[in-house]
């Protein structure tokens, strides 16, 4: 059987930087940082007391009041990354058949803000259990895609993946793959997160996975500089149209670039700390190249997973040394987390968007935040520091890792 080629029409984007993608690529390529002090909530007790935040957000701005109230704020992000793709791809221009269109979201936590002000209110009640009648439809992180399918009757597989910081990076690769099978022409796939709550934040802070550099925040997030301390919490959705090469000819669609690849593996190392000498990195990037057919010294661009915590960075940065040979300081790398925060279950479908800009405009955006190398990571490896880069990207890559080892990884091609 031969596989069916997947492409890109259409992407959208709300980010701490940006609220839509547009704004998410020009302040990617200046290199803007979205960390600033909460205002979500009361940080006053809590170690970290900044994170990024998705700016000047008004629910009312896009949905009317009854259906906000409806919608956990990680749904809300969802349904407006959807709405810019799918308008961006025009597919319901197109008249496409909906019967063969999917909605595959991923979403690390889902309704955090939701199950918190339920428990609250329920703790602070006398044990009368007053739930709110939406309060399980507004948590359950599946209901993302079941509310972008209810919108425009795309009748398609519908589901959500959950694997951590991995989550839209392996929503992405269910997507290709059931399109190269064949089971749908078109998939709105990409994923959301909005874990800047209390609970979010004293969870990640009691694992001591956050950055404390509460008198600098915009510089807080550093990937593989020698002085990082953690990541920084970011919220927000992103959305990426994969649809069959064939199907987009047809319909006339504008064509971004064909997802050639995706690869998945696992550490089986350890509940949060990466494998120490990146094996699940490396073999994860290997078994993308493989399903894309590209070999090593083809790859121009790879945006890092690059969180900004002390074992991680090491971890995927001698990954790429050993996976890549000489050719790996050749390729331009970036972690664009030092600008957006880490969006945990957005972080892959986000990364990925900024990957596929790269092709589309030959541009690669820094990593920001670089003061002081780190002896442990090879000085050859190119981090693309503070300044982004004009390049010619042919091929790009993304690697996303979560939580319980889990590993993804999605290759670019240019058209």
């Amino acid at each position: 059987m031969e596989l069916k080629r997947v492409v890109v029409t259409g992407f959208g984007a709300i980010t701490p930087i940006g609220n839509n993608a547009k704004e998410y690529w020009e302040n990617l390529k200046k290199g803007e940082s979205g960390a600033a002090p909460i205002t979500l909530f009361d940080s006053t007790n809590f170690k970290t007391k900044f994170a990024s935040e998705v700016k000047n957000y008004d629910p009312l701005n896009y949905f009317d009041k009854k259906e906000a109230k409806k919608m956990d704020r990680n749904s809300q992000f969802g349904q407006i990354a959807a709405r810019e793709a799918i308008a961006h791809s025009r597919l319901i221009e197109d008249n496409v058949n909906k019967d063969r269109v999917g909605v595959i979201w991923g979403s690390g936590i889902g309704g955090l803000e939701t199950f918190e002000t339920e428990v609250l209110g329920f703790a602070e009640s006398n044990g009368i259990p007053r739930f709110n009648p939406f309060f399980i439809p507004k948590m359950i992180a599946d209901i993302t895609p079941g509310n972008i399918s209810i919108e425009y009757g795309f009748h398609g597989p519908n589901y959500t993946t959950v694997s951590a910081c991995a989550s839209s990076a392996n929503a992405l690769i269910d997507a290709k793959m059931l399109i190269n099978l064949g089971k749908a022409d078109v998939i709105v796939c990409g994923g959301s997160e909005a874990a800047v709550t209390a609970s979010g934040m004293g969870g990640f802070n009691a694992m001591h996975a956050l950055s404390t550099r509460n008198d600098d925040p915009k510089t807080a997030s550093r990937p593989f500089d020698k002085d990082r301390d953690g990541f920084v919490l970011g919220e927000g959705a992103g959305c990426i149209i994969l649809e069959e090469y064939e199907h987009a000819k047809q319909r006339g669609a504008k064509i971004y670039a064909e997802l050639a690849g995706g690869g998945m593996s696992a550490d089986a190392h350890h509940m949060t700390a990466p494998h120490p000498e990146g094996l699940g990195a490396y073999l994860v990037m290997k078994n993308c190249l493989e399903d894309a057919g590209v070999t090593a010294d083809e790859v121009d661009h790879i945006n890092m997973h690059g969180t900004s915590t002390p074992l991680g960075d090491i971890a995927e940065s001698n990954a790429i040394a050993k996976l890549f040979g000489e050719h790996a300081f050749d390729i331009q790398i970036n972690s664009t987390k030092s600008m957006t925060g880490h969006l945990l279950g957005a972080a892959g479908v986000i990364e990925a968007i900024a990957a596929l800009h790269t092709i589309i405009h030959g541009i690669v955006p820094p990593t920001i935040n670089h003061f002081t190398d780190d002896e442990k990571i090879d000085s050859r490896l190119n981090f693309t520091f503070n300044t982004a880069v004009e390049k010619d990207v042919n091929i790009a890559m993304s690697n996303t890792f979560g939580f319980g080892g889990h590993n993804a990884c999605v290759l670019f091609k240019k058209i």
